[in-house]
């Protein structure tokens, strides 16, 4: 079956969608640093950075890093001179750091191969490193007017409402799709997936919609059966399984302050590439201190730090140990950082959590 076909039942008047959606657009689009005000010129450099940083990250979070981003690297030449250790570090508390990974990788196809701008259309934009079906059809449809079909979170919350879609994600995603480009203009493209996107953030919100105050709720399935917030439909998630490790906080003096120990984890796997405090294995079971970077008197703080990743939850317990004159192994590879700046190391979120337990702990 198409999955045109089985979109049922279908939206009141899809044709009148788009229309009623850009005119509260128009009156309602959210005040944002890389949105364009009237009289302004796009920089697709500004809607790419953004894209990719509002992937799983909120409005509230990315809106300060964004303006801190661009005053720092505000073209394509910009970030693809940078050192990948600062990008890292700038990208840290963004999560998902193969993004920012990526960021650099495509600003240095676009300088090198594209004469500082991007390509225009959807196909070409997916020939970039990171450039994945949305991020490809947002960024043509809002920095160039191209038409795309752009499905964000938001977006298949408002489609799985509007057309009352009935299969479970992620299965149903085919279906949102096509139900989206049904809807989509050929005229302000861009406008209407932004459109969807705030009236999805303000409006058609996950948990009690304002359905009386939404253009589309005389279009939309969902609200006339009177019960949209059962839209989309999920199958149940399985839990997640939990892993425990141990990080290290090994510390010495320094000739100038205070220091400790950071590693560079691999560049390839989890927070690849990113500083960090050494860690042992994370395991169904505490591990205790295999994995520390070198020998030392470790004590156990009575404290442990917990973190969700995507697919697992962690707890991580919490020593500290004092180095002694040359360290071997580990220790050897990394990089001893001063206390008091750590808070420039660009330390994954779970690793910035550790390192204010043990000092908030060392201060009182």
């Amino acid at each position: 079956m198409d999955a045109k076909d089985s979109i049922a039942p279908v939206a009141r008047e899809p044709s009148a969608v788009a229309p009623a959606l850009l005119d509260w657009y128009d009156r309602h689009r959210r005040d944002l640093p890389w949105r364009a005000r009237p009289g302004e010129t796009l920089d697709p450099y500004r809607v790419w950075l953004s894209e990719v940083m509002l992937q799983q990250t909120t409005v509230a979070t990315v809106r300060p890093r964004f303006v801190a981003w661009t005053r720092r690297w505000p073209t394509f030449a910009d970030l693809a001179a940078a050192d990948e250790a600062d990008v890292m570090a700038a990208w840290a508390g963004l999560g998902y750091y193969a993004r920012a990974r990526n960021l650099l990788a495509a600003a240095r196809v676009i300088a090198a191969e594209h004469a500082g701008e991007l390509p225009r259309r959807e196909d070409a934009l997916r020939r970039l490193p990171g450039f994945g079906a949305y991020t490809a059809a947002a960024v043509a449809a809002i920095a160039f007017g191209e038409r795309a079909v752009v499905v964000d979170a938001n977006v298949e919350r408002v489609v799985a409402r509007l057309f009352a879609i009935e299969t479970p994600l992620p299965n149903a995603r085919p279906a949102i799709r096509a139900a989206t480009d049904t809807v989509t203009p050929d005229t302000r493209a861009g406008d209407f997936a932004q459109a969807m996107m705030d009236l999805g953030q303000a409006v058609c919100t996950a948990r009690r919609p304002k359905c009386l105050l939404c253009p589309l709720s005389r279009h939309c399935a969902g609200h006339a059966q009177g019960e949209p917030e059962r839209y989309p439909v999920r199958k149940p998630k399985p839990d997640r399984p939990h892993r425990y490790g141990t990080i290290f906080w090994l510390t010495r003096d320094g000739d100038q302050a205070r220091e400790v120990l950071l590693l560079r984890r691999p560049d390839r796997g989890l927070l690849g590439g990113m500083r960090a405090l050494p860690t042992g294995p994370w395991e169904p079971a505490q591990p205790g201190l295999a994995g520390a970077p070198a020998d030392a008197d470790w004590r156990a703080l009575n404290v442990q730090v917990s973190h969700g990743f995507t697919h697992f939850t962690l707890d991580l317990a919490l020593v500290t140990g004092e180095a002694h004159g040359p360290t071997e192994g580990d220790a050897a590879q990394g990089e001893w950082w001063p206390v008091a700046s750590l808070g420039e190391a660009g330390l994954p979120t779970v690793f910035a959590k550790a390192a204010r337990a043990v000092m908030g702990m060392e201060a009182g």
